[in-house]
């Protein structure tokens, strides 16, 4: 089961009484323990997180809840990680850190540094299949990393863009004031984008410290190959654009031959084509409920070469077509 540590709700309860809201009544109906909240030794599903979160924004009536709850954390809600994080030797070496023992904070999430030919970009994963409509999470979770590398970087420091993969919650400029950079809607990823020279700032380097905490992450973690079908999933969403969602392919970024990748997943009760037809059902539900990207980029992003191959795989997946789907899910009728 996907968890997360109780930390993850610092300042909750503050804030939803802040706007007139009962916390307990909320982490009452999510299944979440009063005490289990700001603890780093307490956990909880990653799903009653979204559901608290995304309920809080809704009972109290506001649309930048996450953001705000965003605020109010930063690095020490991490534990162990941000120590990790903050006593390695540069920018770069402290997100490689986030990218390799943020599981040990929640294993339903992950980030991923990637150095593009424009500069940096620090992206933020849902590992969970299926989450409901999290947009606050999101935005809760930007914030969150917006906070870490200010303190890693400076107080003032502001990044190049935030992306953000679904419509805004409320103007603009609230994004603007918020993030102290432009905010990129409905975007494929979600993330920060920053300078790749910010990567070779250096830290205050403490190596008894940081040698000591990763050892105990490394007891702590279960390092165990994931299974292929989570990894592949991860693979998939980024080829999918590019049409290039393959056997072949995918098989040469493990290293595998083909015939033994098909049968890993075989050997984990599922398919190729199973597991490519599961990642398009999700990024087709979140976009569909989420932004307003047109059909015809959605088909691209889904890796389908014509607008008529989504309608068909709506029909299959939801029973019906997606113009249909979008104004029922964005009216709140139903969740998918």
């Amino acid at each position: 089961m996907s968890v997360i540590r109780g930390t993850s709700l610092t300042g909750f309860p503050a804030l939803v009484t802040e706007l007139g809201g009962d916390p307990d009544v909320l982490l009452s109906r999510a299944g979440i323990q009063r005490s289990d909240v700001g603890r780093f030794d307490a956990f909880f599903t990653y799903l009653a997180f979204i559901n608290v979160v995304e309920a809080a924004a809704t009972t109290t009536k506001t649309p930048a809840f996450g953001r705000l709850l965003g605020e109010r954390q930063g690095i020490e809600i991490l534990g162990p990680v941000g120590v990790a994080a903050r006593t390695s030797s540069t920018v770069a070496d402290a997100l490689a850190t986030f990218e390799q023992y943020l599981s040990a904070y929640s294993p339903a999430i992950a980030v991923a540094l990637h150095r593009e030919a424009d500069g940096a970009f620090l992206e933020f994963r849902i590992l969970i299949p299926h989450p409901p409509s999290h947009p606050q999470t999101v935005e809760l979770s930007l914030g969150v990393m917006l906070r870490v590398l200010r303190f890693l970087m400076g107080r003032s420091y502001a990044p190049s863009a935030v992306h953000v993969p679904h419509s805004p919650l409320s103007p603009r400029e609230d994004y603007l004031r918020h993030f102290s950079c432009t905010p990129r809607f409905r975007s494929p990823r979600a993330g920060i984008s920053f300078p790749a020279k910010d990567l070779d700032r250096l830290l205050a380097r403490d190596e008894m410290a940081h040698q000591v905490v990763l050892e105990y992450l490394d007891t702590v973690l279960d390092h165990r190959r994931p299974a292929m079908a989570a990894s592949i999933r991860q693979l998939i969403r980024q080829l999918l654009p590019a049409g290039a969602a393959t056997v072949p392919v995918v098989a040469e970024q493990f290293r595998l031959h083909p015939k033994a990748l098909r049968r890993r997943l075989v050997a984990e009760g599922t398919n190729f084509n199973a597991v490519v037809d599961d990642v398009r059902r999700e990024l087709a539900q979140r976009y569909l409920r989420d932004t307003d990207m047109t059909l015809s980029h959605l088909a691209r992003e889904l890796g389908y070469a014509e607008q008529s191959v989504l309608t068909r795989s709506c029909q299959r997946w939801f029973g019906a077509n997606p113009v249909s789907l979008r104004t029922t899910w964005q009216s709140g009728e139903s969740d998918g």
